[in-house]
């Protein structure tokens, strides 16, 4: 495996939570406005509330923007209690060692990737908005140890999955023309497929060490760009392993089928 250090541009960072509010003076009550918003708020930032989507919320943006709908049980006080703290953690830790506030503009956690058509559907432990030169953020999967090698492989080739769907648009009759769904739909300011990175954790450093070295055979010939490393080599500064580079032809060849939208 060839090493790579991943550039980090310097940028000033900007809040990414998102707070409202709520409803003012004159505004419904707050039965009513438990059946009409599709918000609901569960703690308090200084005097403004911060709402969360209800599930009836999470349900109209799914049907609005091809996101399906999904639990919640993987943040906050319900995530921990049902195990996902430690992962948590780590995906913290990750955000920090990688560039924290000194180099990113924003990050979200937890971010679904779906496609209703192809029966895809998976969720991004972190994307950090770090614009370069071909992309404008950067995918993290933090493994702690828990996943079997064939889950972690599985949940790096949905990502080529994701890359390689494209969609044919045009006028019934006409030739029309096709898309990758992902530069269309999510990532609109990138020329390239964002960089996915994976971080092992979880494990004394010699056994991710050989589940590293593992990966990188499981997922021999991917047509996508992979960097990967360990939590303690990322937290020393050490560089990247480069598991695969960018291959958007071998990519298309790979999945040539264009859906209808």
């Amino acid at each position: 495996m060839a090493s790579h250090r991943d550039r980090r541009p310097p940028s000033r960072p900007t809040s990414t939570s998102t707070r409202s509010p709520g409803p003012g003076p004159g505004g419904p009550s707050a039965p009513d406005l438990a059946h009409q918003d599709p918000r609901q708020s569960q703690a308090k930032s200084g005097r403004d509330r911060i709402w969360n989507l209800t599930p009836s919320g999470l349900k109209a943006l799914a049907e609005g923007n091809e996101l399906p709908s999904r639990p919640r049980a993987g943040t906050g006080a319900r995530g921990i209690r049902a195990g996902f703290g430690p992962h948590g953690i780590a995906v913290t830790e990750t955000i920090l060692a990688y560039g924290g506030r000194h180099h990113l503009t924003g990050w979200q956690v937890e971010v679904n990737h779906a496609i209703k058509t192809i029966g895809l559907s998976f969720s991004t432990d972190a994307v950090l908005t770090l614009p370069t030169a071909t992309s404008e953020a950067s995918l993290f999967e933090v493994d702690n140890g828990t996943m079997t090698r064939a889950r972690l492989a599985k949940e790096v080739w949905d990502y080529e999955r994701y890359a390689g769907h494209r969609v044919w648009e045009g006028a019934r009759g006409t030739i029309g023309r096709t898309y990758d769904f992902w530069a269309r739909h999510r990532y609109t300011r990138s020329r390239l497929f964002p960089t996915l990175h994976v971080v092992l954790t979880g494990l004394p450093e010699h056994r991710l060490q050989r589940r590293l070295e593992a990966l990188a055979r499981d997922v021999d010939g991917i047509t996508i760009a992979v960097l990967a490393t360990t939590l303690p080599r990322l937290k020393r500064g050490e560089p990247w392993y480069e598991l695969a580079v960018d291959d958007d032809y071998r990519r298309r060849t790979r999945y040539p089928q264009a859906f209808s939208r």
